[in-house]
């Protein structure tokens, strides 16, 4: 049985979706049942994306990945296919992002993440919110059988589509326990606090791209509360790269004054979030809706107390380990950061229960659930 998977996110995000798409692709080669798998990557790739992929990728180097989305998902114009690409005939392709390549025959499945695009469309840049109300859906109608990360994100598509009921199967990302766990040596964490600048005394986390549905803005107003009211010595460093509207967030730290409280370091490597994690007091997810919530269980995968919101899929990743706040309530944040920098005895307890619900989310469950997914969608 031959199988393809567009390997694309696995080389081209550095986030949550890459980070997902190569654990499980890692996790499903070194466990192959006996399929025939080839990765497909569109456009480019550079050396060591070739050395760090656990298969050859079949890649289409003459046009870019950016010219192929205009052709095959803009246009709509189904060439060239990407059987060609690989070399023949596909019984099963796994379109990993959200969007489905041109393929003639075979079974097609299609990863959706979130709907993100659908819930917040405010969120998005219009032109990404245009493109992906009108390639997702398209997709969706191409595809033999989906996945979702989340049970959450399931529902989503059911009660937007309610065809899809029976036609969608729950794979859930997972963390390398291995790689995630406490740190305890101190000169680690002195260490990964001198390379991003953070300084003494504790600190809050918070991660992920710079954009709208992270809730940035009204974490840090609801930091600022809480330092005033409760006189919390904390820092709040917010790790993660730029990505689109993220003029406000830096605005609401120049209008409250907050430039030597609030922290950006910047992109942060991957090696380096184990001890990040582990030093910070607690950290901080108030987004306004995830598809899985991938940092949440890395931070308690490291036995390190959660702040998130009760909305989408976070109780699911959560569990016990997380204190649940209204993502679009300021007094609601503020009031769960207090109670976290305040009280040792809820981080000891949340910490505790937090790791025990991490040792849940491994790459072999993650690969046990993909495998199911596979077979129903060729039935």
């Amino acid at each position: 049985m031959r199988l393809v998977i567009d390997y694309t996110p696995a080389v081209r995000q550095t986030a949550g979706i890459g980070r997902i798409i190569r654990g499980q692709i890692d996790a499903l080669v070194q466990e192959n049942p006996g399929y025939d798998i080839s990765l497909f990557v569109a456009g480019e790739v550079n050396p060591e994306q070739r050395d760090t992929a656990p298969l050859p990728l079949n890649s289409f180097p003459i046009v870019s990945e950016r010219n192929l989305t205009r052709v095959w998902h803009r246009l709509n114009i189904p060439v060239p296919r990407v059987e060609w690409l690989t070399g023949g005939a596909i019984d099963l392709f796994h379109a990993t992002d959200f969007v489905m390549a041109p393929v003639s025959a075979g079974r097609k499945l299609l990863t959706v993440h979130d709907l993100a695009f659908m819930r917040y469309p405010q969120a998005a840049m219009p032109s990404l919110h245009h493109y992906l109300n009108v390639v997702v859906p398209r997709s969706i109608h191409r595809a033999d059988h989906l996945i979702a990360d989340s049970r959450n994100t399931a529902l989503d598509l059911e009660s937007t589509w309610p065809h899809l009921e029976g036609r969608i199967s729950v794979v859930q990302g997972a963390v390398d326990l291995c790689v995630f766990r406490r740190v305890p040596d101190q000169e680690a964490l002195r260490a990964v606090r001198q390379k991003y600048a953070i300084g003494d005394g504790p600190y809050v986390f918070a991660l992920s791209t710079l954009e709208p549905r992270k809730n940035y803005p009204r974490l840090i107003r609801a930091f600022d509360a809480a330092r005033r009211d409760s006189g919390l010595p904390h820092r709040l460093v917010i790790g993660g790269k730029k990505g689109w509207l993220f003029d406000e967030i830096f605005a609401t730290v120049r209008e409250l004054g907050m430039e030597h409280e609030v922290h950006f370091p910047g992109f942060v490597d991957d090696a380096d979030l184990p001890a990040l994690y582990s030093g910070a007091e607690f950290f901080a997810y108030p987004s306004l809706y995830e598809g899985f919530g991938l940092p949440v269980i890395e931070a308690l995968a490291c036995g390190t107390p959660v702040l998130t919101s009760d909305n989408s899929c976070l109780p699911e990743a959560g569990g016990d380990g997380a204190l649940y706040v209204d993502a679009e309530s300021v007094e609601s944040i503020a009031e769960g950061l207090t109670r976290l920098a305040t009280q040792p005895e809820l981080r000891a307890r949340l910490a505790a229960a937090g790791e025990v619900h991490a040792c849940s989310f491994t790459w072999s469950r993650s690969l046990h659930q993909l495998l199911e997914a596979y077979e129903r969608a060729l039935a």
